[in-house]
């Protein structure tokens, strides 16, 4: 085991215990982590693993390696202590999309925990300024970025696509429109210190925001900012944008462009 991959899981497992013992006790995290590791046990078996290639129907398509299938046991251990690895469904995205009442061309999306960048990919069939993905575990980083430097289709409308190494918590988010989707990505520590990231960009430079948060299981983040205001969704997937700070005068309009998808 490298001393990177020992360093990342050891600050993954840290913050998760911490998280885990204050809010169910010592004895309560302890029996969640036994119950996690005896499911990572119980996944690694062939059976389990020939499951998780359910989800190779877009990889099929479009020559690419985005299923959960492949993730090897250090990406998949990672995942019990952050989120686990799970690409996203193309027909869901494009209903997300479509739920988004703006011009894409205005726009960065920005994908916070992108794994293989089965995301980034879809993002890319509209015309988006820019597409950014930032991924925490160089293995699944790696793969993005072949996926990225490969991928060939007539749907294409961006091909301004980047994939980035690194902590979403630390990454400095682009002062333009965005549009930042987030698949559960982070355990609330984290994602608080993202929304507060957020807040403090949005200070320094106010602009349209829109978060799409899918598989919203801690969305009390989101419903607790002062700063975004809900637009709807549903059990599957939440949408917010920038709102009014209170300190502030003057916000942006919570629905800029137009209502629609490409």
């Amino acid at each position: 085991m490298s001393s990177s991959f020992s360093h990342q899981l050891w600050r993954a497992f840290r913050g998760w215990w911490r998280e885990q013992a204050s809010a169910n006790g010592a004895a309560g995290a302890t029996s969640l982590l036994l119950q996690n590791l005896w499911t990572f046990v119980r996944e690694s078996t062939p059976e389990r693993r020939r499951r998780r290639y359910g989800d190779m129907d877009y990889d099929w398509e479009n020559r690419v390696d985005t299923t959960s299938g492949t993730v090897g046991w250090r990406g998949r251990l990672m995942g019990l202590f952050l989120s686990p690895y799970q690409p996203t469904d193309p027909a869901l995205f494009r209903e997300m999309m479509a739920s988004l009442p703006i011009e894409f061309d205005q726009f960065t999306f920005v994908d916070l925990g992108s794994g293989k960048g089965r995301t980034l990919l879809m993002a890319s069939e509209y015309p988006f300024r820019r597409i950014v993905g930032v991924e925490l575990l160089p293995a699944l980083h790696q793969v993005a970025q072949e996926n990225l430097a490969g991928y060939k289709s007539e749907l294409q409308k961006c091909s301004a696509l980047e994939a980035v190494c690194g902590d979403a918590t630390d990454f400095a988010l682009p002062a333009e429109p965005l549009v930042l989707y987030l698949f559960n990505p982070l355990p609330e520590s984290g994602l608080t210190r993202v929304m507060a990231k957020l807040e403090t960009s949005l200070k320094a430079h106010a602009r349209a925001v829109y978060v799409l948060y899918h598989n919203p299981l801690l969305e009390q983040v989101l419903t607790r900012s002062a700063f975004l205001t809900k637009l709807g969704g549903t059990q599957q997937y939440s949408i917010y944008c920038f709102a009014k700070l209170k300190s502030d005068e003057h916000s942006w309009p919570i629905n800029p462009g137009r209502a629609g998808s490409e």
